[in-house]
């Protein structure tokens, strides 16, 4: 992808995760093995969860519409970091019926199996067999993607510190050089490179591009097929293993128990350096009460804070680790 000057200018990062990006990409993780010890709890976890809630035949049927495959319709992810279910839903809802036609069939082109009786009436733009879709998209999303929500968000605010720190310091380029941390990334004198499941270039024609950070992205980053649609580059935030496990423990922990659930879960955040803004979106508190821990974390000598450019960015000390890790229980 090479970027035009009045292109960098206008280049953007998602303010959040985007609710149908990660619902798509983890029906792809349910239908697939990748990154066993980063997504195998979560996936025995949900598969549990969907059975007593009554929703794996709808999953199946989900994954007809979005396979782990070359291709999936692009109508199922209308969002560039919508910050609600109900905002994509919205959009993916009023999908023109010509588009929906074009990628059913685009769809069934590469899946050539026998095109099912429900994706016909979602390909002739049936608003019942659309709201279907939507129920079925929504309940889903509240039991496979919801749950994980503060984990996600935490994970997606630390790499926004991060590439707004690299901003700050050295302007667009400097933040595109910053996702050579990415395997397989590399910016070079206005050209990024990254490792797409298919040899493809993304044209921008002077559009603004929407880098938007993903939870359930493990392989590659992702665009949307249609290059008329506003562009997206959906990229891999890659959680460590063991994060729900960590997730699991937060609110019960010794940690939680010495220093208070909210201080705890605000320490566990700080895998990479982050603002007391960005601290304050990823646990929904307001930014003086985030302030408030932070300073009381700081104090017991449990973080860190230092001035980067115009924003002051919070670390975990080694004791706040060590803490964190057990070593002081």
């Amino acid at each position: 992808m090479n970027f035009t000057s009045q292109e960098l200018v206008r280049l953007r990062v998602a303010a959040d995760v985007d609710p149908l990006w990660e619902t798509a990409l983890s029906l792809h993780l349910l239908q697939n093995r990748a990154a066993p010890l980063t997504f195998g709890p979560w996936r025995r976890e949900v598969v549990t969860a969907l059975r007593r809630a009554g929703l794996l035949t709808a999953t199946r049927d989900l994954t007809r519409l979005c396979p782990d495959g070359a291709y999936f319709p692009d109508f199922l992810t209308p969002g560039r970091g919508d910050a609600d279910i109900e905002t994509g839903l919205d959009r993916l809802l009023a999908t023109p019926r010509r588009r929906l036609l074009a990628e059913l069939t685009r769809l069934h082109a590469h899946t050539r199996g026998p095109v099912p009786p429900d994706v016909r009436l979602l390909a002739d733009g049936c608003p019942q067999a659309l709201r279907r879709l939507g129920d079925s998209l929504r309940a889903y999303y509240r039991v496979a993607v919801e749950p994980y929500l503060s984990a996600i968000r935490a994970q997606a605010a630390s790499d926004r510190a991060l590439r707004a720190a690299a901003t700050l310091a050295h302007g667009a380029e400097g933040m595109l050089t910053g996702y050579d941390d990415l395997p397989g990334w590399e910016y070079r004198q206005g050209r990024l490179s990254a490792p797409y499941p298919v040899d493809r270039a993304l044209v921008l024609r002077g559009r603004a591009l929407t880098l938007v950070p993903a939870f359930f992205c493990v392989r590659a980053p992702l665009a949307l097929v249609n290059e008329s649609l506003p562009p997206v580059l959906v990229h891999p935030l890659t959680p460590a293993p063991g994060w729900l496990e960590r997730r699991r423990g937060a609110p019960a922990g010794p940690t939680a128990q010495l220093i208070g659930s909210s201080r705890a879960e605000l320490l566990r955040m700080l895998d990479r350096p982050m603002t007391t803004t960005d601290l304050a979106a990823a646990l929904r508190l307001a930014p003086s009460t985030a302030s408030r821990h932070a300073s009381v974390l700081r104090e017991a000598g449990l973080l860190l804070s230092h001035r980067q450019g115009l924003h002051v960015l919070h670390h975990r000390t080694r004791l706040g680790e060590a803490l964190l890790g057990g070593a002081l229980n």
